[in-house]
């Protein structure tokens, strides 16, 4: 048994997947690296380190057998990563049945494939962190963005009761939530709906066209936050939720004080609920 953590990540071709690969081989960690095409991750280590594999996060025979070969080949598995997913930009009408359909199998079932395939081997060893990419979009969810926010906002309630089933077996949960960071996200990773005219200026249409223009100049560093990803892996105090840049931290902090406001304001009304003839 060695000091170092062996990382299973999915989506690591591109963006955080490959930003998180980096740092953790750059600190002498051992990476499954997977991918739908294994032959584009650019990662450089010895194959002590570092397995290339193949893995369709909608195919649960290419994930079982990607554990399988993590555990054949390194023995264990410490962290498990969530990253591989995809955008979708149009307001709710304007989706189509399929586009809606390969958003929710990838970000929300494909997510719980890989978890569920994990969870024995993280069972039997009574350790592991499960890393869950999700984003500011799983808290604020903002108009022509309705399934992508979707996905998030599931992916984060399967999160959360995951967090409270598994720390009894010495397993954590980390929900990451990115702000805009200058990956292919809003770029190859995202896929825009046909419009309809009537959207056009509205809030929809807005966020449809701030989709476009922010591809590449995003703000913020993946690099610089795959180094805070892997460093809340090794720091028992980490929350469960790491909102990551001040876009993300500045709407997460709006959101929750409009809400904490809403509910004080609402709860005497909202109380006044019990079957008159039980009231003393």
């Amino acid at each position: 048994m060695t000091d170092d953590k062996v990382w299973f990540i999915t989506g690591s071709n591109t963006g955080f997947g490959e930003a998180i690969a980096r740092e953790a081989l750059s600190r002498g960690d051992r990476v499954v690296a997977t991918a739908r095409r294994p032959d584009a991750i650019s990662l450089d280590a010895p194959a002590d380190r570092l397995l290339p594999r193949y893995l369709d996060v909608t195919d649960i025979g290419s994930i079982r057998d990607a554990i399988a070969a993590t555990v054949a080949r390194f023995g264990r598995i410490d962290v498990v990563v969530n990253n591989a997913g995809h955008g979708l930009v149009g307001a709710l009408e304007e989706l189509s049945e399929d586009e809606i359909d390969k958003v929710l199998s990838v970000n929300v079932r494909g997510a719980a494939s890989v978890v569920r395939a994990a969870l024995p081997t993280l069972r039997s060893q009574r350790s592991g962190t499960i890393v869950q990419m999700s984003s500011v979009g799983g808290v604020v969810a903002n108009p022509g963005h309705a399934i992508y926010g979707t996905s998030k906002f599931a992916l984060e309630g399967m999160s959360e009761a995951l967090a409270g089933e598994v720390a009894p077996l010495g397993i954590r949960v980390l929900i990451v939530e990115p702000g805009p960071f200058r990956t292919e996200f809003a770029g190859r990773s995202m896929t825009f709906a046909d419009p309809i005219d009537g959207y056009a200026g509205t809030p929809a249409g807005v966020v449809r066209r701030r989709f476009r223009d922010q591809d590449g100049v995003q703000p913020n560093d993946p690099v610089r936050a795959a180094r805070i990803i892997v460093d809340a892996v090794s720091d028992d105090s980490a929350p469960l939720r790491i909102p990551l840049g001040p876009e993300a931290i500045d709407r997460i902090r709006a959101k929750l004080t409009q809400q904490l406001e809403d509910l004080e304001r609402w709860a005497p009304t909202g109380r006044d609920t019990r079957f008159t003839s039980e009231i003393r």
